[in-house]
């Protein structure tokens, strides 16, 4: 009885004995695992990318240059108004006597001209028909002809003199009824009845530091963004970029590179540069000042080679690509043509349809671990990922 249980004991032994040898030399011999993807023929798109504000194109500030009491405000918010219409009246009386003292200055600046003019006839008619002759008789009358042509002079300057300040004081006077410069709505209204209007306060400020009223556009409206130093030589005037909004979900505008800044501005040691982009079409949901995100569109190839962007690896100045034969992958030289963030375009080595290795699985590692190729590959040049079908709709959306 006690064989039996030996013999028991024996074959329990062996049985886990040899599953275990079974599990760790099968463990050790399992093979490498590789993830593929075709190289495939498609679209592939290129951009930069910025972020700024909405901004109206055709703006205008409406900000007397002369002081005064505000009356008779006329304009809100929203209002749409036309190219000359009142706004708003200034209250200040010293304008229209000043005007008025200005008008009685050049009315007698004018008399003393006429005057002079009469005394330089006289003294040339003089001149020519001398009471008496003689040498002496004629050099004084030359001198008075010489005195009167000066007078003459002077008092044309002060005719010119007396004009001007009648001008500008007829000017500041009717800019106590104050009109809008363009035609637009009302965007901003700083400023109330019975306000002053460009008085100082005792610490010498003034009393406003707004602009009483802004009139614009809102056909005109565009959105300014901010382009990286990096990116800025890859972008022209013309291109076409997408745009969304942080305070509109699910809004893409799609607009036109109309203009972009020369110079550049710093800010905590960045530099970039103003790009200004038209709108195919304004939603109305879109309003001044907010938030916009664009991508400016700076390539697009259509019926491309192209495999994704973290396959392709960089050595000894040129680029290689991993593909899967007979199970195996093998290096395989290739020439490069755009880029993004997830797709490279293949000019040379490839065809269609090559299996190219993305990831690599090695089982054999003590904890499993994943290789992916492409981690020290060629760096995309673009800023716009979504693969072929991203790029497929971001050249969609221009009709392409």
């Amino acid at each position: 009885m006690k064989k039996k249980y030996i013999w028991l004991i024996i074959v329990i032994v062996v049985v886990g004995g040899g599953y275990y040898w079974y599990h760790e030399t099968h463990a050790k011999t399992a093979q490498v695992q590789y993830a593929t993807a075709p190289a495939t023929v498609g679209t592939i798109v290129t951009s930069v990318s910025g972020t700024g504000n909405v901004i109206v194109g055709d703006e205008a500030s409406v900000d007397p240059t002369i002081t005064g009491t505000v009356a008779n405000l006329s304009v809100n918010v929203g209002d749409t108004v036309k190219a000359g219409q009142t706004l708003f009246t200034i209250v200040n009386d010293q304008l229209g006597t000043t005007a008025e003292q200005a008008q009685v200055s050049y009315e007698n600046a004018k008399s003393s001209l006429d005057s002079a003019k009469a005394n330089e006839k006289q003294a040339q008619y003089n001149l020519d028909h001398p009471n008496t002759s003689g040498l002496a008789t004629k050099n004084i009358l030359k001198e008075k002809l010489s005195s009167a042509k000066v007078s003459e002079t002077a008092a044309e300057q002060n005719v010119s003199v007396a004009e001007s300040s009648y001008q500008n004081a007829l000017s500041d006077a009717d800019k106590r009824t104050v009109t809008s410069p363009i035609s637009g709505t009302v965007m901003a209204v700083n400023i109330n009845n019975g306000d002053d209007l460009g008085k100082t306060s005792s610490n010498g400020s003034s009393g406003s530091n707004s602009t009483p009223i802004i009139i614009g556009d809102p056909s005109t409206m565009e959105a300014q963004v901010q382009v990286n130093e990096v990116d800025i030589p890859n972008v022209q005037i013309g291109q076409k970029a997408m745009m969304t909004f942080d305070a509109i979900n699910g809004l893409t505008v799609t607009g036109k590179v109309e203009k972009m800044d020369s110079m550049g501005t710093v800010s905590q040691g960045v530099v970039t540069y103003n790009v200004t982009i038209s709108f195919d079409s304004i939603d109305p949901r879109i309003k001044p000042g907010m938030s916009v995100s664009a991508n400016i569109i700076t390539a697009v190839k259509q019926d491309v080679l192209t495999v994704p962007a973290s396959a392709v690896q960089a050595q000894n100045g040129g680029n290689y690509v991993e593909v899967l034969k007979n199970g195996t992958p093998q290096q395989v030289p290739v020439q490069v043509g755009i880029s993004n963030d997830t797709d490279t375009e293949i000019t040379s080595g490839l065809q269609a349809g090559d299996q190219i290795v993305t990831q690599t699985i090695n089982p054999n590692a003590k904890a499993t671990t994943t290789t992916t190729s492409g981690g020290g590959g060629f760096g995309g040049g673009g800023r716009m990922g979504g693969g072929a079908a991203g790029a497929g709709a971001a050249f969609r959306a221009f009709g392409g």
